[in-house]
């Protein structure tokens, strides 16, 4: 119970090792408790139905395979194994790799919605394709909304092929606001708090990620732990 109140209380979560500390117990074990506890908010109600000015935008996270194998396999039997696609992160420091500026597809593009009512929504999309942001937001935005979000191509041809009123803003100072009330502040405060959240976990496995950004939607919804068991 009490590593159900630490994912699902109201302090700031702990990573594994220290729960497992403070527990007094293997970390293996917490860490089968907190999956458990993904298998359970997966299905949880935490639905978010947009409305008014919708504001929307992506933040990203680091690609990992923390867990993965494909390395050792690959040193193991290199010449049936071929090498992974990219280097280990720890390559990038311990080799002197060079790494990528900018966004690249080893940044995950989280898409983060957001109106003026207090609904939410974080999404873990595929890929950065302007269809699939499209297609992400589509069954999101009533046609009388109006949405607010950067130049990206998949909000453009949203708006375009919905009959949407959208306000583009920029990223840069005196930019930010457009008309007063049309911004995107809101979901660049949630941007914040999911990298605050997310932190302690120094960078998940990416085949876990839709878990995490689950657990920060309930967090966010106020779902205490004993409507979480309850609803099990």
């Amino acid at each position: 119970m009490v590593a159900l109140r630490d994912m699902l209380g109201t302090s700031a979560p702990k990573s594994v090792r220290k729960l497992a500390k403070q527990l007094d117990v293997n970390k293996y074990t917490v860490w089968r408790w907190r999956m458990l506890v993904f298998s359970i908010i997966r299905n949880s109600n935490v639905a978010a139905s947009f409305s008014g000015i919708i504001e929307a935008d992506e933040t990203y996270q680091r690609e990992s395979r923390k867990g993965s194998r494909e390395w050792v396999r690959h040193f193991a039997d290199p010449k049936n194994v071929a090498a992974p696609p990219r280097p280990r992160w720890e390559d990038y420091t311990t080799k002197g790799l060079k790494m990528m500026r900018g966004l690249s597809r080893w940044q995950l593009p989280i898409l983060t919605v957001a109106d003026r009512g207090g609904a939410r929504l974080f999404r873990r999309l595929p890929n950065r394709k302007g269809i699939t942001l499209e297609r992400a937001m589509k069954p999101l935005v009533p046609v009388d909304a109006v949405l607010c979000s950067d130049g990206a191509n998949g909000y453009m041809n949203l708006a375009t092929a919905v009959g949407l009123e959208h306000f583009v803003v920029g990223s840069k100072p005196g930019k930010r606001v457009t008309a007063g009330c049309y911004h995107i502040q809101n979901v660049n405060s949630l941007h914040a708090r999911y990298k605050r959240f997310i932190k302690p976990f120094c960078g998940p496995a990416t085949k876990n990620l839709a878990g995490y950004i689950r657990w920060l939607e309930v967090r966010l919804a106020g779902t205490r732990a004993a409507d979480v068991i309850r609803s099990s």
